[in-house]
């Protein structure tokens, strides 16, 4: 008996050429677009800019309450801007008592993780978890602060703000997205035109 052998499927062993069989993730397909970023979709229409986050998402809920695929939409923040809002001095002290709480947290995980196999005082294990956990990040901490040799000397929390929010749809659906977005009330505030 005789098997016939298709030359250009994929068989183990074999590298380069052929198609790769399908993984857990279904079968791998070629890039589309200039490989650099994500696929190319449909082409979308803008029906909307806003000023800000929730007047864009005021549009899109207001889509969806009305039977809208907004699958087929989505909201595009333009014009980014990075800020970081500095919160405080950090001093060894502060990032030792940072490093406690931490800590802290870590050693009533693992207390408590014994505990539930300690057959004496249970609490005993949890609070001792917790003691130990908050001494060695402190002690982590102030080191830690005390390497960076004054680089950094506060804390600070980083966020992406946008300057306008745009709210797209695919364009065989922007007819009936305009519709629908035309009976909405924005109190006053109409959406910015853009073609």
């Amino acid at each position: 008996m005789t098997t016939q052998s298709n030359p250009s499927a994929w068989q183990p062993g074999m590298t380069g050429g052929g198609t790769l069989p399908s993984g857990p993730g279904g079968r791998p397909t070629a890039p589309s677009g200039d490989g650099n970023g994500p696929p190319i979709g449909p082409p979308t229409v803008t029906i909307g800019a806003f000023p800000d986050y929730p007047a864009a998402q005021r549009v899109v809920d207001h889509l969806a309450d009305n039977r809208f695929p907004v699958e087929r939409t989505a909201i595009i923040g333009t014009d980014l801007t990075l800020v970081e809002t500095v919160l405080g001095r950090m001093t060894t002290v502060r990032a030792a008592l940072i490093g406690a709480g931490t800590g802290a947290w870590f050693g009533l995980l693992i207390g408590l993780l014994f505990g539930i196999f300690t057959v004496g005082n249970w609490v005993a294990v949890i609070l001792a978890g917790l003691v130990i956990g908050a001494i060695w990040g402190a002690v982590f901490g102030a080191i830690a602060h005390t390497m960076t040799g004054g680089q950094r000397d506060f804390t600070s929390a980083s966020s992406l703000r946008a300057n306008q929010y745009a709210v797209t749809v695919e364009a065989d659906v922007a007819d009936q997205a305009r519709q629908l977005l035309a009976r909405l009330n924005l109190g006053g505030r109409a959406p910015q035109a853009t073609a």
